[in-house]
């Protein structure tokens, strides 16, 4: 690589590839912020991911997740989380997307209050794709985010009051390849967050707003802890006062439910809201319970929120946030828009507003959508329900939510359909994430990493179990092949011969296979993807 334009401080080295405008982003100073963090905080990151194996180990031997018994002062204890800052009181509806140009000008200019913008599950992490994502961002501050579709030569240029910007780094579980500090990988999430923080945070806000952030995939208050220690160090770096930045933490794994007054707690000075990561959250239940027989799930399209162990967390949620002053934000509508059958486009808009309104009524302040033709659905729910920017005075402490009824098995069908389902949707999306697109419509929906996770976690659990389908037959590695092998063949001829070999279908079969069969279920699939991306790219 060309490394001239580059200043590195000592330890550090930038491995990936020259990307045009690079060198607007890995700046000295950049690049010292990223490797101070990374020697203040990288060693204690990966002790709390050594942590989660020796927890999944307790899981494995059937110890069930509760509410620790440590922190029970915290939930017992009168407090609340600092202020929130005025252009995040109206949250009702949010709109998620990557960090791809066009996707950040469309959602900003969707109607949405806020624009989660994100390096994380809707991202495929090529390092042009980190890279590019960084310069959209600088761009977009710097009033240059303006951008012509060169294949339809179509213009986008951002609109008056467009929406508030929130960006979601990558999860403390992954690494950035493409930069190593003292000879090691460093956390991706830090580069993200670092990187956005350093270029942007004096523009953000001479604007009138803040550096507001989302992040993934916590397990446990003492990873909030970490990301409260990196807001602190990196705040005072910068000559920042210490608040400044602003959190809203997803409630994505199942651990994480039992332990959400202590995320708040450990985070109080920054954060502002948790929300229902509600499709990694599945992913995580069938993760972290894989081996428990009284755990075992019905089809994915089966596992609905207004149920069982979806709706008991939701409305725990609810609750907890209320009670300290924080918003409590719902989950994603997967569904998009239907071209060229109203039918099946108004059965796509009614499921949105049905879960919009079960949102609403229960009290969550706002809500998630995948694309801009849902936004007018959604912010029309929830103008109805709430005449002011937020229903934080909604309690919920009437309510009581038990372990037993966060753990609350779903009831439904084991199909051979639903299996067909998961081989569908996951070799689709890892093969395009493989290329480099990380949201994927399918089948009339927006679907993310989280879909190829649920898809082969539950596949593998279903194996791992032996389990009965609803016609009596038991889902073993014979059956799981017969049916992946067929529905690789409807593939390929639905996509084409020339398709299917220009893309990343083999690899991704062979990707999902393994895992799906593999003797132990693995923690993340997108961490032996990641190598496979690193591969093509060099």
């Amino acid at each position: 690589m060309n490394t001239n334009s580059i200043v590195t401080p000592e330890g550090l080295e930038v491995l990936g590839q020259q990307i045009p405008g690079m060198e607007k982003i890995l700046t000295k100073g950049c690049l010292e912020l990223i490797a101070d963090l990374e020697r203040n905080f990288g060693k204690k990151r990966r002790n709390l991911l050594i942590a989660r194996e020796e927890k999944q180990k307790e899981y494995n031997k059937g110890v069930l997740p509760d509410f620790p018994s440590e922190t029970q002062s915290i939930r017992d204890g009168d407090w609340k989380v600092a202020s929130i800052p005025e252009d995040l009181q109206d949250r009702k509806v949010e709109i998620t997307g990557p960090v791809d140009r066009k996707m950040v000008i469309n959602a900003l200019n969707s109607g949405a209050k806020t624009f989660m913008t994100d390096f994380e599950d809707s991202m495929s992490p090529t390092w042009e794709n980190v890279i590019q994502g960084q310069i959209n961002l600088l761009d977009l501050w710097n009033d240059e985010i303006d951008f012509v579709d060169p294949n339809t030569e179509k213009e986008y240029k951002l609109a008056d009051n467009p929406a508030v910007l929130i960006v979601r780094p990558r999860g403390w579980h992954l690494e950035e390849a493409h930069i190593q500090v003292d000879g090691k990988r460093i956390s991706a999430g830090i580069f993200d967050y670092a990187t956005y923080l350093f270029h942007n945070h004096q523009k953000i806000s001479e604007k009138g707003t803040g550096p507001y952030f989302y992040l993934p995939k916590m397990e446990t208050y003492l990873e909030a802890k970490l990301w409260n220690e990196v807001f602190e160090h990196s705040q005072r770096s910068l000559n920042i006062p210490i608040g400044t930045c602003k959190a809203t933490v997803l409630i994505e794994t199942l651990p994480a439910a039992f332990q959400m007054d202590e995320i708040l707690f450990e985070l109080k000075d920054h954060i502002v809201g948790l929300n229902c990561g509600r499709w990694d959250y599945i992913f995580s239940y069938i993760k972290r319970l894989a081996l428990n027989s009284n755990y075992i799930l019905p089809d994915r399209s089966q596992v609905v929120m207004g149920e069982a162990f979806l709706s008991a967390y939701s409305l725990l949620l609810i609750k907890t946030c209320h009670k300290r002053g924080a918003f409590a934000m719902g989950g994603m509508a997967a569904q998009i828009p239907v071209k060229n059958d109203d039918q099946a486009n108004e059965q796509a808009f009614e499921k949105v507003r049905n879960d919009k309104e079960r949102e609403a009524n229960n009290g969550h302040d706002g809500t998630w959508v995948a694309h801009p033709g849902l936004v007018p659905i959604a912010l029309k729910v929830f103008d109805n329900k709430i005449p002011g920017n937020n229903q934080l005075d909604v309690s919920l402490d009437n309510i009581s939510i038990t372990q037993q009824d966060l753990l609350k098995v779903h009831e439904g069908e084991r199909t051979e359909e639903g299996i067909r389902e998961c081989v569908r949707v996951g070799v689709q999306y890892i093969a395009a994430w493989l290329g480099g697109r990380g949201a994927v419509p399918l089948y009339n929906l927006m679907e993310d990493a989280a879909t190829a996770e649920i898809s082969r976690a539950q596949i593998w659990q279903w194996l791992k179990h032996s389990t009965n389908l609803d016609d009596g037959r038991t889902v073993d590695e014979i059956l799981f092949k017969e049916i992946l092998a067929d529905e690789i063949k409807k593939l390929k001829e639905l996509l084409g011969e020339d398709y299917w070999n220009n893309g990343n279908y083999e690899k991704a079969v062979e990707i999902f296979e393994k895992m799906s069969i593999s003797p132990e279920c693995e923690e993340f699939l997108t961490l032996p993807a990641y190598e496979e991306i690193i591969s093509i790219s060099n």
